[in-house]
């Protein structure tokens, strides 16, 4: 349960005051919007002409806590944090809100009608006991699962170790693969048009037994093995079986599967890049509502983009990088569109012509893929361990049937080196094959130059994509000092570093790290995506993307290989990097589109002090002493990991003799639960040393390097498999989330569990981010996030540090709720950066103007 008051915040109000209409006097509104931020600031008075940031040493939190309390007023007009940053004076803010035209309510996109039925003005909360029965049919249709792949491996198992000889269990391995790889292929197609057919816009309520259906279908669509293959024409024939209209030479490079594929349509030549959402449904209110997604032909969708249900794209059309179609929303034909929600533009986001690459080009590679994935990768992974067992005495042995395993010693010092082995051997191997396969790969490409698609160079740019973006390493390396050296290591140019032991964090990723440059003094969150490729339907090209000196760049920024910025700029969170106009220097950027605020305020120089010299180099020798201590931390919770995993899989040979079958199904359930408790204890003598609690504070303090260890040793991976399910609910609690009664996560990502508040019945979509911190420079700042009942993020939206929702508020798809934000209840907030909507006649979030 939520413990903090959100039923004590405002509701949404109207917005049509007399001063709204231009009724009411400047130094009327002088008067009381400076009484309103004299009261945040906590000071007598405030100069009208005085500059918010520069004069008054505000920052984006003070001013958000301002833009709330002038929302509560019904006699002033609604601000929000665009307005402050254009206006960044009472006086100026004032004759803005005074000279601003009557609101009209014209769309910033052509809507068209909604495909479907509009739900119950009041729809009923699910009970306990439907609740308890989707979970309970949800774990019996995930034993049944295990029980299928158990049958499978010991069946698989005994076939392929009775062949005699090597080759004999190379053949077995290739044939009974093949058999399984195509038994996973078709079973997702298969259970979707037996239990739900065809799909259609309609309202599904979550936890039902229609939710059921749903959540099968769903989960065996994202785990199916083609989805291994985006980017390839096969991609395409498994969305054409799960009932998509695909057109010829569509080419669709992200790995986020749609599910309600009857509902999407793909013109021909169409490209969609990697990281965009188009999965024609979304979690609203405690219901599924399935929706169409239409592109015409020729249409590109670039890089983290969002498409809601009931969007369209025409003809020819282009919807930019960091962009977002609400639901409504339709970009006509041959138009260019970006922002968040997207509007009209002129700048041309596809850069790569066309060459030729007909149907016997896509045949050709999607047969040497088949024959790769049969041959190569599907024996190694299904014969691997037969071949093991079967050729090294030692592994046959240890894993032999029979009491005597367990009781000898030598067993488990054999499986402790073995599982080191695996662990910390990984290191040295990975930095040894990432360092030289793919540099020599990347001989065969030339940047600048376009090349076909599925061609012998698209097959060496997607290898060197595939090695390179290893997150094992990432993660081992990140927010240290050595992530400097690991990726000038792969490839990238980082001219003279100074070293800040933050320069990059955990997660970043690339086209291809020999044309990623970063500037001198740069320093970059987690969530970066070089953008080095472009794509049309027929080619690619990959091109330099470099980020200038003495730059910051926020979270999950995805910057283009035409990124117009240069030194010294702030790239704030989920910022749409601008790829026209000058260059951008000595600026922060904001939002998408995205527009000017001041690259720092006075809070954020608080600790300039420790960046001298003596204390830059004290400091940073104390945080490489514990980031070391960190990434030791690391390795030994995998280690653990992996020789409990071990231990586990001779457990289940022990059973498999009485048991048969059963004794493998058991061992695989007990892994899963094992993965699980294991990962919540890490998470939890993690926080036992340090508990999180809001800071602001520098990067040389142990509080903070202590905060970097709770980032990189817990594991969030296992909790994708709980997406959607009762189970999740159980894990956040057990993590220390405040959460409330029948939550549904379709996929929320929560970055500080223990400082997140989520109240009763919320609906989280998949993408969404609730992140209670923030590193701006060399400081620090975290705080906690409350979030009301009955409350809805949208797919893809993220929520920032020391913000409020209020009951039942509603945020948009792809939004970007920025810090100390108040949300009132039953509101409708969206955009980038969020601010109010206004619901439509069909209960339908519209930016207002």
């Amino acid at each position: 349960m939520v413990d903090k008051p959100v039923e004590m915040l405002p509701t949404a109000r109207e917005e049509t005051t007399v001063l709204l209409d231009g009724g009411g006097e400047p130094t009327a509104i002088e008067r009381t919007l400076a009484a309103v931020l004299a009261g945040v600031v906590r000071t007598e008075q405030v100069p009208v002409d005085g500059h918010f940031f520069n004069d008054l040493g505000a920052d984006s939190l003070v001013m958000a806590h301002f833009c709330a309390r002038v929302r509560k007023r019904a006699d002033l007009p609604s601000v929000s944090m665009k307005d402050v940053y254009r206006h960044p004076t009472i006086r100026s803010l004032a004759t803005a809100l005074v000279d601003a035209p009557p609101v009209s309510r014209a769309e910033p996109a052509a809507a068209t009608p909604a495909a479907e039925p509009v739900p119950p003005a009041a729809q009923s909360p699910p009970s306990r006991r439907q609740y308890v029965l989707c979970g309970a049919l949800q774990l019996l249709a995930f034993l049944g699962y295990v029980y299928l792949l158990a049958l499978g491996t010991a069946r698989g198992y005994e076939w392929i170790s009775a062949g005699s000889g090597a080759l004999d269990v190379y053949l077995r391995s290739v044939l009974f693969g093949g058999v399984v790889f195509l038994a996973l292929c078709v079973l997702p197609v298969l259970a979707k048009w037996t239990l739900v057919g065809r799909w259609k816009p309609h309202h599904i309520p979550v936890w039902s037994l229609a939710y059921v259906r749903f959540w099968i279908v769903k989960t065996l669509v994202r785990s199916d093995p083609m989805v291994l293959f985006s980017g390839s024409p096969l991609y395409l024939l498994y969305l054409r079986a799960l009932g998509a209209k695909v057109g010829r030479g569509a080419v669709v490079l992200s790995r986020n599967v749609p599910v309600c594929t009857d509902l999407l349509t793909i013109g021909d030549g169409t490209v969609i890049r990697k990281d965009s959402f188009f999965s024609c449904y979304r979690a609203h209110a405690g219901l599924i509502q399935p929706g169409p997604v239409t592109l015409g032909r020729n249409v590109l969708v670039s890089e983290a983009t969002v498409l809601d249900i009931g969007t369209s794209l025409g003809d020819g059309a282009q919807l930019g990088h960091a962009s977002s179609l609400h639901r409504g929303q339709a970009v006509p034909e041959g138009e260019h569109w970006h922002g968040s929600p997207a509007q009209r533009t002129d700048v041309d986001y596809q850069v790569v012509g066309q060459l030729r690459c007909g149907a016997v080009r896509r045949a050709t590679h999607s047969v040497v893929q088949l024959l790769l994935a049969l041959v190569v990768y599907v024996p190694l992974a299904v014969g691997g361990a037969s071949a093991l067992l079967v050729e090294v005495p030692q592994l046959s042995t240890a894993l032999e049937p029979g009491p005597a395993v367990f009781s000898d010693g030598t067993f488990y010092l054999e499986a402790l080196a073995m599982s080191f082995v695996l662990v910390f051997g990984a290191v040295p191997a990975g930095l040894l094959v990432l360092t030289a396969v793919p540099r020599l790969l990347s001989l065969a490409i030339t940047p600048g130059r376009t090349y076909r698609l599925y061609s012998f160079h698209f097959e060496v740019h997607r290898t060197i994509t595939l090695l390179t973006n290893w997150k094992f390493l990432k993660r081992l390396f990140g927010d240290s000092s050595a992530i400097v050296h690991y990726l000038r290591g792969l490839g990238y140019d980082l001219s003279r570093v100074q070293q800040t032991g933050s320069n990059f964090g955990t997660e970043m990723k690339h086209e291809t790290p020999y044309l990623s440059s970063v500037g001198r003094g740069t320093m970059i969150a987690d969530g970066l995506s070089m953008m080095n490729a472009d794509f049309s339907s027929t080619a690619f090209r990959v091109s330099h993307v470099s980020i200038g000196p003495r730059n910051f760049l926020g979270n999950r920024i995805a910057y283009p290989t035409r990124g117009r910025t240069g030194d010294n700029c702030l790239l704030a969170t989920k910022v749409m990097v601008p790829v026209d106009g000058e260059v951008r220097e000595g600026v922060g950027l904001l939002g998408s589109p995205s527009f000017e605020i001041p690259r720092s305020v006075l809070r954020d120089s608080t600790f300039d002090r420790l960046k001298g010299r003596t204390e830059l180099r004290r400091g940073l020798a104390a945080k490489n002493r514990h980031n070391v201590g960190t990434m030791a931390w690391y390795l030994l919770t995998r280690w653990i990991y992996v020789f409990a995993l071990t231990l586990l899989v001779t457990f289940a040979a022990e059973l498999y003799g009485p048991l048969g079958v059963a004794g493998i199904m058991l061992a695989d359930i007990l892994a899963v639960l094992f993965t699980i408790a294991y990962f919540v204890l890490v998470e939890r003598v993690v926080t036992a040393v340090r508990p999180l609690r809001p800071l602001f504070c520098s990067i040389y303090t142990p509080d903070f390097w202590q905060h970097e260890r709770y980032w990189k040793v817990p594991s969030e991976t296992y909790l994708k498999m709980l997406n959607g399910t009762p189970f999740k609910n159980v894990v956040w609690r057990l993590l220390g989330v405040r959460l409330g009664r029948m939550v549904f996560d379709d996929g929320c990502f929560l970055t500080e569990r223990a400082m997140a508040a989520i109240g009763d019945g919320c609906t989280l979509n998949l993408g969404s981010v609730v992140q209670c911190h923030s590193q701006e420079d060399g400081a620090f700042k975290s705080d906690r996030i409350t979030i009301g009942s009955g409350c809805t993020l949208g797919v893809g939206a993220f929520v920032h540090y020391g913000v409020t929702v209020g009951d039942g508020a509603v945020l948009g798809p792809d939004s970007f709720l920025m810090k100390g934000e108040v949300v009132p209840q039953e509101a409708w907030w969206g955009g980038n950066p969020a601010r109010p909507i206004r619901p439509d006649s069909e209960g339908e979030g519209r930016p207002a103007p």
